[in-house]
Parts: C-alpha cells; sequence; structure tokens
C-alpha cells in the first residue's frame, strides 16, 4: 500500500507545513495538512534565522519559482505593513501611500495584474477615495495588519491549480489554524506610534494585538482568535501640477496659441514647428490623515479522526481613513496678463520662468478638503479535508467574500470640497527647470470682492480677504463580492501523484457615483472676502516643507470644509441652493461567472543519479462577463474663461446601457526540478497565465470629462475616459530557468532569469467622439457670433473676450445691473467689464448649452486589446550567515526590461501604448541575532518607472523617480516570553517625485519623514 506522502521531507519541513497549516509543496492545493502524529517532533520556528530557514525551506521544496517570507514567532512578522515585507523578495515592488506600502508590483506587473489570495481564496478588492474611483481590482495590502499572518507565498510561476488572475504573480497570505499548535497558545502585543511628518493628531497612537489558540489533548478539535487595533496619525506637503499642455510653437496671431498677445516677452523663444510646454499652474498642499484600522480572525477546526478535518473561518478587516487637505494654488492665465516667459533648451521646450500681472487682482486659490473613506473586508468560508486512503484524498473548499469601500463623511460624502481664493494677487512669478519649482505673488488687498463685498484693504493678506469660490460633495462606493466553490481531488502513487479539480467563481462589483459639482458660491472670482471669519486660519505652508525652500512672501490657509459649508448654509445669498443635493453621476455593474478545471501530475525520479520532479498541468476557465451602466445626462456650463464644466443635466432622464461577452482559456503549465547535488538545484518552468482588465475599464459608459480649460472654439480639447465591456484577459507565455545552491540550511545563492511574453496586453488610444449627447456651449453658434463681434470691433481674440462677449450678449446687455456698474455703454473687452461678467454670484450668468449647440468631441482616453509586448529580466539573490557570530546578510538585484516604452517627444494627441511599472529593484539586510538580541537594518531601492501613458490632454507621460528608503528594527527577549522591539521605518526622511516629457515637468513631489515604532509582546 502507498504511504501517505511519497515525497521525501526534512523534520523542518514538515514542522514548517503544521505551522502553516499547508502543504509546503502546494498550499493553494491543499488548505490543511495531515495532523501530527504523536511521534512527530514540533520543532518551533522562531526569530529571524528561524524565519528565514522556514522561507528558505518552502523555496527549496517548491516545484516552480516560489518565494515566501515567514513569521518570526506566533504575532510577530518581519513588518508591519505586508507590502513592505514583500519588497524584500526578490521582483516585487512596492507602491505607497501616504509613506506606507500599499500595492505590489512584481516582475513589471502593477497590482491589477497580481492575485493576491488568503489562504488559497481568491478575495475581492475595492477601492475609492476623495469621493472618486470604484474601478479597481487591485488588492490594498494597507488593509490587512500583519499581526496574524503565518506566512506569505508569491507564485512567480503559473500552476494548473492555481486560481487564475496573476501574470506576474500569485500572493498568498497564510494565516494560523489552531491544529497547527498544540494546547493552549497565546500573545498580545502593544506598539506606541510616532509619525514625524504628523502635525495634526496625536504625537503616539496606539497599536495592540492578540491571538489565541487552543486545541484539545487529543488534537480532535481547536478554536483560534486573532485581533488588532491600529491608529496612525500623519501628514504630508508636497507640490503638484494639474497639466502640461504640449504644443507646436507656431505664429503669434495663430488663435489656438497658449497666448496671443504680441507684447510678450518670449526669452530663448523655441523655432517654429517645435513642441513646447506650458504648465496649468503649480500649487503647494498639505494633509493630515487619522487612520484606524481594526483585522480580526475567527477560526474553528474539528478533526474527530485521522483521515477528515474540517475548517470554519471568518475573517474581517475596516480601515477607516480620515484626511484632510489644503492647498495654495496659483493658475497660469495666459493671454494678455502673461508679460514674460523664458524657455530652456531641450527638445520641448519647458518654461523656466514666467511673469503675470493682473491689473483688476485675481485670486490665489486655497482650496480645503474633508476626506472621509471606510474599507471593509469580510469574508466566511469552510474547508473540509477527507483522506479516502492511503492514496486518495479530497477538499472542498467555500467561501463568500465582500470588499466594501465607500465614503462615510458627512452628508453622505466622501469628500467635501469648498474652493477658496484670495482675491489679491496683481503680479504672479513662477520658477520651474529645477527639482522643486516655485513661485513669488505681488498683493494688493484693496483689489477683490464684489460691490459692497471689498476686501479689506489693511495691507495684511489673512482670514478677511478669503473668500469661497466653487463647492464640491463627492461620493464613491464600490461594493465587491467573490463567492467561490472549489474541489480538489489527490491520488499519490509511488513515484508522483496526481491532482485534479473543479472551480466555480462568481465575482460581482458594483460602484455607483454621486456628487454637486462646482456649486458658485464666492464664484471663481471670490467674490465675498472675509464671509468664513475665524474659521479659516492662516497657515504658513511654505514653512512646512524640511528638504526644499519655497520662496518667502506667500500665504497659506487652513480650515474645515465640512465647518465652511455648514456656515455657508446659514449665509442668506446662498439659501437658494445650500443645502448642495448630490445628483448622480455612474452606476457601474461588472459581473463576471467563471467555471474551471483542471488536472496535473506530479512523477519523481532521478537521471544519472539526479533526483528530479515534474510538475505538468493543464487548466481550462470559461468566463462570462456582463456590465451595465446606468448614465447621467449632462450639459455643458462655460463660467469663466478657462472654467468649463460637465454637470450633471437633471432636467433629463438618465440611460441603461448593458453588454455582454464571454472567453475561454487553455492554460498549460510545466514545472522541471533537478537536483545536481544536495544542495544545487536547477529549475526550469513553463506556463501560459493570463490577468482580467481593470474592473473600472469593463463598464459602458464613459466618465472623467474635462472640458479642456477654454473654448473649443480657440482650441481647447475637452477630454473624457471610456469603457470597453469586450476587453479581453491579457494572456502571458512565461518562461523561467534558475539555478539555486543552498550550502546550509540558513543560505543560499540564486540566479535567474525570466521572459514573459504577453497577447491582448491592455493599451488605451485616445479616440475623438461624441458621448451621451453632451453639447458644447463654448463652439456653438453663440460663441461663433461672438467671435465674430469681437473681430469686427478690433478686440483680441481670446476666450477672457470670447466669454465676456457671450455673457454680456445674453445676460447683461441692458439689464439695469450692468448699467448701474458702468453706465449705458456697449461691451469694450476691458478687464474689468470682464472680471464683471465673470463673476456674477451664484452663478446666474454661466453660460449653459443649448440644443442647437454641436455635440462636444472629446479626445476620448479608451481602453483596448490587441497590444503585444516582451517582459525579460533576471534576479540574483543571495542569503548568508557568518557562522555563530549572529550576524547575516541578505542581498537581492532584479533586472526588468521591456521592448515597448515611452517616445517623450511622441504624439502629444494619440495615446501611445507602452510598458508601465518596470524597474530595476534591489535590497540589501544586514541581520544580527544572538543571545535574544535581535537587530535587522534594511535598504530597499527600486528605480525610476513609468506609471501612466495618457495623462492630462496631450496625452503624457507619468515616471516615478527612483527610491530608496532604509528601515531599522530591533528587538530584545528580556525573557523567554517577553520581547521589547524598536522599529524605524524610512529613518533618512526619503522624499518621492515623478515628472512628464522630461525631468522639469514636475507632476508631483512629496517631502516625507520618517516613523518609529517601540512596543512589546508577551507569549503565553
Amino acid at each position: 500500500m502507498n504511504s501517505y506522502n511519497k515525497f521525501n521531507k526534512t523534520l523542518l519541513a514538515k514542522s514548517i507545513t503544521l505551522m502553516l497549516g499547508a502543504s509546503v509543496m502546494s498550499p493553494l492545493m491543499a488548505q490543511e495538512a495531515a495532523p501530527a502524529t504523536d511521534d512527530t517532533e514540533i520543532i518551533q520556528v522562531r526569530g529571524i534565522r528561524g524565519s528565514l530557514q522556514a522561507s528558505t525551506s518552502i523555496k527549496r521544496e517548491s516545484m516552480g519559482v516560489v518565494d515566501a517570507i515567514s513569521a518570526e514567532d506566533i504575532g510577530k512578522f518581519p513588518d508591519t505593513n505586508l507590502a513592505e515585507s514583500l519588497q524584500r523578495i526578490t521582483g516585487v515592488s512596492i507602491s505607497r501611500s501616504n509613506g506606507e506600502g500599499s500595492q505590489v508590483t512584481v516582475r513589471g506587473f502593477g497590482a491589477g495584474n497580481n492575485m493576491v489570495t488568503l489562504n488559497g481564496r481568491t478575495m475581492p478588492a475595492a477601492s475609492t477615495f476623495n469621493g472618486d474611483g470604484g474601478g479597481s481590482r487591485a488588492f490594498d495590502f494597507a488593509n490587512l495588519a500583519s499581526e496574524s499572518v503565518r506566512a506569505v507565498e508569491v507564485y512567480k510561476t503559473g500552476k494548473a491549480a492555481i486560481t487564475t488572475g496573476g501574470i506576474g504573480a500569485t500572493i498568498n497570505i497564510i494565516t494560523g489554524k489552531p491544529l497547527s499548535s498544540e494546547g493552549f497558545v497565546a500573545s498580545v502585543g502593544a506598539k506606541a506610534a510616532m509619525d514625524t511628518t504628523n502635525r495634526a493628531g496625536d504625537d503616539v497612537t496606539p497599536e495592540v494585538s492578540g491571538i489565541f489558540s487552543f486545541t484539545n489533548d487529543d488534537s480532535t478539535w481547536g478554536v483560534s482568535l486573532s485581533a488588532s487595533h491600529q491608529e496612525r496619525d500623519s501628514g504630508t506637503v508636497g507640490a503638484t501640477v494639474n497639466d502640461w499642455n504640449i504644443r507646436v510653437w507656431d505664429s503669434i496671431n495663430n488663435p489656438g496659441r497658449h497666448w496671443n498677445n504680441a507684447d510678450t516677452v518670449v526669452i530663448n523663444a523655441p523655432d517654429e514647428g517645435q513642441l513646447y510646454a506650458r504648465f496649468n499652474d503649480l500649487r503647494y498642499e498639505f494633509t493630515d490623515t487619522q487612520r484606524t484600522r481594526d483585522n480580526a480572525q475567527l477560526t474553528l477546526q474539528f478533526a474527530p479522526t485521522d483521515n477528515f478535518t474540517g475548517t470554519v473561518d471568518y475573517t474581517f478587516a475596516e480601515n477607516h481613513i480620515q484626511e484632510h487637505l489644503g492647498q495654495t494654488g496659483n493658475w497660469m492665465q495666459a493671454g494678455s496678463r502673461l508679460q514674460e516667459i523664458e524657455f530652456d533648451n531641450q527638445t520641448i521646450a519647458t518654461p523656466i520662468y514666467a511673469r503675470e500681472i493682473y491689473p483688476s487682482g485675481i485670486d490665489e486659490g486655497h482650496e480645503q478638503q474633508d476626506r472621509d473613506q471606510t474599507n471593509t473586508l469580510t469574508s466566511l468560508g469552510i474547508n473540509l479535508a477527507y483522506q479516502v486512503n492511503d492514496a486518495f484524498s479530497l477538499r472542498l473548499d467555500v467561501h463568500d467574500s465582500e470588499m466594501h469601500s465607500r465614503g462615510t463623511g458627512p452628508y453622505g460624502t466622501g469628500s467635501v470640497r469648498m474652493g477658496l481664493g484670495n482675491p489679491t494677487v496683481v503680479e504672479r512669478e513662477w520658477w520651474f527647470g529645477g527639482e522643486f519649482p516655485t513661485y513669488l505673488n505681488v498683493y494688493d488687498d484693496t483689489k477683490g470682492g464684489n460691490t459692497g463685498f471689498e476686501s479689506n484693504g489693511n495691507g495684511i493678506v489673512e482670514s478677511g480677504d478669503i473668500s469661497s469660490s466653487m463647492f464640491n460633495l463627492r461620493q464613491a462606493d464600490q461594493k465587491s463580492s467573490i463567492t467561490q466553490i472549489k474541489v480538489d481531488g489527490t491520488y499519490e502513487f509511488d513515484d508522483g501523484k496526481f491532482d485534479f479539480g473543479l472551480e466555480t467563481r462568481d465575482m460581482e462589483s458594483h460602484s455607483l457615483n454621486y456628487a454637486a459639482n462646482n456649486v458658485a458660491l464666492g464664484n471663481w472670482n471670490a467674490g465675498y472676502p472675509g464671509e468664513f471669519g475665524d474659521i479659516v486660519q492662516p497657515f504658513d505652508i511654505q514653512g512646512e516643507f524640511d528638504d526644499w525652500n519655497p520662496r518667502a512672501g506667500g500665504y497659506g490657509f487652513n480650515a474645515s470644509a465640512v465647518e465652511m459649508y455648514e456656515a455657508a448654509q446659514k449665509i442668506g445669498r446662498y439659501s437658494g441652493f445650500l443645502p448642495a443635493a448630490m445628483s448622480q453621476t455612474a452606476d457601474n455593474l461588472v459581473n463576471e461567472k467563471t467555471t474551471a478545471a483542471y488536472f496535473q501530475f506530479t512523477l519523481n525520479g532521478e537521471v544519472g543519479n539526479m533526483p528530479f520532479n515534474v510538475l505538468a498541468g493543464l487548466r481550462y476557465e470559461a468566463t462570462d462577463v456582463f456590465s451595465s451602466s446606468l448614465a447621467a445626462a449632462y450639459k455643458g456650463v462655460w463660467e469663466d474663461n478657462n472654467d468649463v464644466a460637465i454637470r450633471v443635466d437633471s432636467s433629463k432622464p438618465s440611460a441603461l446601457a448593458s453588454a455582454d461577452a464571454s472567453y475561454d482559456n487553455l492554460l498549460p503549465s510545466l514545472d522541471l526540478t533537478l537536483k545536481v547535488t544536495d544542495d544545487i538545484v536547477s529549475r526550469f518552468s513553463f506556463s501560459k497565465t493570463i490577468a482580467r482588465a481593470g474592473l473600472g475599464s469593463l463598464g459602458v459608459s464613459a466618465s472623467g470629462f474635462g472640458a479642456g480649460g477654454g473654448s473649443t472654439l480657440l482650441g481647447a480639447v475637452p477630454t473624457a475616459s471610456a469603457s470597453n465591456p469586450g476587453l479581453l484577459p491579457l494572456e502571458s507565455t512565461n518562461f523561467d530557468l534558475s539555478v539555486e545552491w543552498y550550502y546550509n540550511p540558513y543560505s543560499y545563492v540564486s540566479a535567474g532569469i525570466f521572459e514573459k511574453n504577453v497577447y491582448n496586453f491592455i493599451g488605451s488610444e485616445q479616440v475623438n467622439r461624441k458621448i451621451l449627447g453632451i453639447r458644447d456651449v463654448t463652439g456653438g453658434p453663440r460663441a461663433q457670433a461672438a467671435a465674430a463681434a469681437l473681430q469686427a470691433a478690433g478686440y483680441a481674440l481670446n476666450d477672457d473676450n470670447l466669454h465676456g462677449m457671450m455673457v454680456y450678449t445674453e445676460f447683461a446687455k441692458g439689464h439695469p445691473d450692468w448699467i448701474a456698474q458702468f453706465g449705458n455703454v456697449e461691451y469694450t473687452a476691458t478687464d474689468a467689464q470682464n472680471f464683471y461678467l465673470a463673476n456674477r454670484g451664484g452663478g446666474l450668468w454661466d453660460i449653459e448649452s443649448r440644443d442647437e449647440d454641436p455635440e462636444i468631441t472629446f479626445r476620448t482616453n479608451t481602453p483596448n486589446n490587441g497590444k503585444e509586448a516582451k517582459i525579460y529580466g533576471a534576479e540574483f539573490a543571495v542569503q548568508h550567515f557568518f557562522g555563530e557570530t549572529g550576524f547575516g546578510v541578505q542581498a537581492n538585484y532584479t533586472i526588468v526590461r521591456g521592448d515597448i516604452g515611452f517616445d517623450n517627444e511622441g504624439s502629444t494627441t494619440v495615446s501611445q501604448f507602452a510598458l508601465v511599472g518596470l524597474s530595476d529593484t534591489a535590497n540589501l539586510i544586514g541581520m544580527y541575532e544572538k543571545d535574544g538580541l535581535q537587530a535587522r537594518i534594511s535598504y530597499n531601492w527600486r528605480g525610476e518607472y513609468l506609471n501612466e501613458t495618457s495623462r492630462g490632454g496631450s496625452a503624457n507621460p507619468r515616471y516615478i523617480e527612483a527610491y530608496s528608503q532604509i528601515d531599522v528594527n530591533v528587538s530584545y527577549d528580556v525573557t523567554e516570553d517577553l520581547t521589547v522591539s524598536f522599529e524605524g521605518i524610512n529613518v533618512t526622511g526619503e522624499n518621492s517625485r515623478s515628472h512628464g516629457r522630461n525631468y522639469d515637468m514636475m507632476w508631483d513631489m512629496y517631502d516625507l519623514g520618517a516613523r518609529y515604532q517601540v512596543g512589546a509582546r508577551y507569549k503565553f
């Protein structure tokens, strides 16, 4: 009769299996391991060296390319954040949110192309923030605490038994099971966290966790409970640019040019026909964030016989984020206001200096936002494992999981945004051309304010000069659910085994968006200075920067957007439209039903006295997709020269659209492992894997409307984003070849190469199309008539004058208020007239689209298949302990290359397809463990990489610049059961920055800081 397990395992490997509650050789195939027999020695894996030994054993004994990170002890994972632990694995890099690891990239494939499973189960993903979003398939590791995690495994090669969805990798998070321990085990821990970036919250915040596990004497039943509560208060300060407009330098007489002012002094002017850039604005911003994360898992196990184990588990994870954002923004107005501009000598001429004047005054923006978001994950699962006989076993796994991300702020919002303006700027300068762009304003607080509400003119820029402008409410709600049923079987024979299985998976994502957009309070001219009184407080935003030096003399302000909204509701002039009512802007549903079957076999043998293993399999999947969208009706509204909005038209009904699609895939896999010697392992792997399109790309309706920042008659380009419910999944043919030398239980050297040939790559194209019948208020017959009138009168044809003439013709001509302001005169295109016409209180003179206006042609960013690309690279790693000295080192380097990059000098009107996320990564870790003292210092580096390929109206790229970080972790075992610890994350306070087509086109940069934790953990 066949023995229960034909694979040779070391005693350590057996104990690791028990610790993880899953098979070392195929943890995604078998949820539960065989119960320990009475004569099995339980080896406790503890400390840095024990953790690395466990991870090394998993890597060594696995089929294919697998890396792992194991807990150092019960309740003690190497890092507080799972993503930050994963970044230390070769080929793995992360993106950060607010300085904390958030999403994972593996071998160049971002979070949406990696599959994250919890104990082998596919987890739903949902992500909204700031009242936007709702289309993500990417799993956010910031939602999970690490205390209950026993191990994380990264499968870089495909296998027939593994659920599809990860081209880069499948990342399996393994939590503890009670029958993996004996008797009563418990651990409690507490930490005090301090974030050096915090300015508004508590300087010290708590983290507490506990793990409890009990198994009866016969190991026939057990129960475990883990729970954690973490709070973090932090902040950021940074600089951003809204958009970079790329155009061709041409004649001063071309009305489509970004400025039409013959008096502008142009220094180092671009050549005729050369590409040049213009920034929309430069803004400094700060955030104050409070995050509360609660996790819990309850697991019950029942093993009445040696042949049967049943497991029921419930997982809960909730992440609540509250954030306040404040900005100081300075927009370029262009037109006659631009006095001087200087360009550099780059291929795309980029401004390094610009100066404008505003005789009547213009505002400096100080928008304030209050954001509130909650992400909640719940998962209920059951697993039954039955050993039919010595050779045959069956497993059933069922789970129902839901991820809900939504705004949980006041008034049913995810974001309350109050636009503020300080309308006292009479001159403005910008300096670009270096790492950190700066600006300088000249203020005159006798300027600004509607008639009867003028600024106080006291010579000080203060809250008395601050008015509301536009007000917004936003809400986004995404709920994703997965019901997954898997039946797996294994039949073992003398030299291997045969695995087979069936799976059904029903995934549904429903996202809703609501908004009250650009409710005109003080309007774009910020016409009611001082209306909020002491709610608005001065804030030295320039002084918040530690590592960069803004020019002195600017002003910042800080105020609660919610408090200002409540105050505005008590102001009589706003009673007609406050409180604001949000309209539904999107209702998108995506449902995927997948049925899969697989088989695979494992064969063990020898060739030339060298043991080998073969794992070959085939997986078939069929997927049906249903998408629907309830799209609102929209209208165009021209509010000011460059302020054109696309708003929901509540007078017209929404329209429902739906679409169906289906596809199937046949996915072979092959893993060959050859033990050249007892210590040297060589591997070859081949597989086909797929990754499905992002949920936001599978909808039916369009979204993200931008009106182009001016009139289409004068060259503005409205933009939008569309979906494509017929998108096929990416399909990748993968090859891996590697060699590993395990020269002692703790140490190894490995090298490998990989190649991924990807078909159906989802790129994007910018297509000019009309959408939902939205009308163009800036290019219709009224705009054409106004343009003709301006030209006939000899006035400059620009957005200021075109908007002014249209408002005058439609509203102001003969109006008593116009006559009272200027006398019974015609429109003469003066700055004072334009200012008055653009800033009528309450948006009463906004120009709305009509049926006679033409439909807007949007430059629409649309996802599509049909792209092919190759990603290839190499991974090198070494892990070594220096005898019994206690010292050790880990080092790895990953090279990732692709065959399609972004042409920075390419088209500005058509989206380019390019591979994103590709970058080299490196880690260097020094370790010490001896006599109860454990210490680790880690250096992590990620090279520059392309993050976006079609940003803004000029199809621009976004490059995330190279980033490195040093982390420190020290702990000491006071007793066998009590450990104290210290952690430092980003201890050197490294910063982040991104740019566009060249380095000087800065998109954003953030001044980051270190955070520290001191803690204690006691084990019972």
